[in-house]
C-alpha cells in the first residue's frame, strides 16, 4: 500500500479514537499520533516490496512502557494491517487516556446478563454432616 493509503487510512482510525495524526514523513514512512493527556507515538509504516513489519515507537518515557503489548504482537508471527496495529497500541494505551479495558467492559456486560442461582437450603451439601 502506498503511504498516502496508509496516512488516510492512519486518519479515518483516529475519527474514531482519542488520537490525531499530528505529522506524516514520507520519506521515513513515519506516522506520529497524539492524544490528551500528553500520549504520543509514532509508526513506522514497511516499504511494499520489503517484507518488513511495521514498528511503533514512543519519545515519552511515560508512553513507551505501554507499548508494549503493541510490540508483542507486531513482532509475533503473520502480517499485520496498519489498523491491526493501530488498534493495539490504543488498546495498550486505554489506561494513560484514563479509558476502562476494552475486554473488562466486554466481560462485565456477559456476566451482567448471568444470573446466579442460589444454593438449595433443604439439601445437605455432600460430605458435610448435620446434627
Amino acid at each position: 500500500m502506498d503511504f498516502q493509503q496508509l496516512a488516510d487510512a492512519a486518519e479515518q482510525w483516529c475519527s474514531n479514537t482519542p488520537f490525531e495524526l499530528i505529522a506524516t514523513e514520507d520519506t521515513e514512512r513515519r506516522m506520529d499520533f497524539y492524544a490528551d493527556p500528553g500520549v504520543s507515538f509514532y509508526v513506522l509504516c514497511p516499504d511494499n516490496g520489503c517484507g518488513d513489519s511495521f514498528h511503533v515507537w514512543s519519545e515519552s518515557e511515560d508512553c513507551l512502557p505501554f507499548l508494549q503489548l503493541a510490540q508483542d504482537y507486531i513482532s509475533s508471527c503473520g502480517k499485520k494491517t496498519l489498523h491491526e496495529v493501530l488498534e493495539k497500541v490504543f488498546k495498550s494505551f486505554r489506561p494513560l487516556l484514563g479509558l476502562p479495558d476494552a475486554e473488562e467492559d466486554a466481560f462485565e456486560e456477559y456476566s451482567a446478563d448471568v444470573e446466579e442461582e442460589e444454593p438449595e437450603a433443604d439439601h445437605p451439601q455432600m460430605g458435610v454432616e448435620t446434627c
